[in-house]
């Protein structure tokens, strides 16, 4: 986790959450990076919460991941 960010950070939680569904969905970062069209280095960037996603990402790793947007939102390990 990058120095700057805190466990309670928004997008380190947003970032967690969404590895923690890519792996349980058996996706890899490079494939759900093809899934959902957002590139591969962003997405990293993102679960490393270093990225304040958008809210049309949220909507295309959503629909990528076969989940609703708000189900990315809930605490990891939810």
């Amino acid at each position: 986790m990058p120095k700057e960010t805190k466990p309670t950070d928004p997008r380190v939680l947003f970032g967690l959450r969404l590895a923690e569904i890519r792996k349980a969905k058996g996706f890899s970062q490079e494939g759900l990076a093809l899934e959902s069209g957002i590139a591969r280095s962003y997405l990293g960037g993102v679960e490393r919460g270093q990225r304040n996603i958008a809210l049309l990402n949220i909507y295309r790793l959503a629909e990528a991941l076969k989940v609703s947007p708000a189900t990315l939102l809930e605490p990891p390990g939810h």
